[in-house]
């Protein structure tokens, strides 16, 4: 599912109004999950595999500087930040994996985060893969995070698609990746990235939301309105 991190703004709320951002080349970031139909990934994990994912390539040595994949990455945030989530299974999934990127691994779930590529440019063996249907379930129920794990609050009042999810996690993490410092950059990524996922309980998610984290607003593109709150990004270092 694709997705981005910020709304536009519109008088009728399923209207869009172009912004600057918008006149710029749009470059898109694939993500592809491997979904065997026998052996599907659990749902959360899925979610934080996608979420770390993106976290690894952002601090690739590859994405900085002048590395290999810099310059697309300075392009992809230039623009709107879209992430598209695709999946793969078989055959598919292992032409996937001989094209440049990062495959990353929870605990079944397999993501593999390739640089930006142009929104119109996809190669042609991520082209074809389908983007929806991706629908995943927690087959037993999630438990308690550990303290001092950051943790991606989904909205409890949305209902999002897994690949529309992994998408919204993958920003929230960004986010909160932005809005580090050097120390807890590092910090976090010598802990291989860890983090939870889970929906905050409804009674949370006002304050969560409130501002005080930094806060998806998704463009509305697919699923849910333009402007709709989707993840607040609860890392300990951004805590008031």
């Amino acid at each position: 599912m694709s997705s981005q991190n910020e709304p536009t703004t519109a008088d009728h709320p399923f209207e869009q109004r172009r912004l600057p951002r918008d006149e710029a080349p749009q470059f898109v970031l694939p993500l592809v999950v491997r979904i065997e139909k026998a052996e599907p990934p659990a749902r959360t994990d899925a979610l934080e595999t996608a979420a770390r994912a993106v976290l690894v390539l952002l601090s690739d040595e590859r994405a900085l500087g002048e590395g290999e994949w810099a310059a697309a990455v300075r392009d992809w945030q230039d623009a709107r930040i879209r992430k598209v989530v695709r999946r793969a299974r078989g055959a598919e999934w292992r032409k996937a994996g001989t094209l440049p990127g990062i495959t990353v691994h929870g605990g079944a779930a397999e993501v593999r985060v390739f640089p930006p590529v142009p929104l119109d440019g996809w190669p042609k063996e991520l082209a074809k893969l389908q983007v929806s249907g991706t629908e995943l379930d927690d087959p037993e129920p999630v438990g308690p995070v550990e303290p001092g794990v950051p943790v991606l609050w989904l909205n409890p009042a949305l209902d999002m698609s897994a690949g529309k999810a992994m998408a919204q996690v993958g920003h929230g993490a960004q986010l909160a990746w932005w809005a580090l410092g050097p120390a807890d950059r590092e910090a976090w990524q010598e802990s291989g990235f860890r983090l939870a996922v889970r929906v905050a309980p409804p009674h949370a998610w006002p304050t969560l939301s409130d501002g005080h984290l930094p806060l998806v607003r998704d463009a509305g593109f697919t699923e849910i309105a333009p402007g709709s709150a989707t993840v607040a990004a609860d890392h300990p270092a951004l805590r008031g």
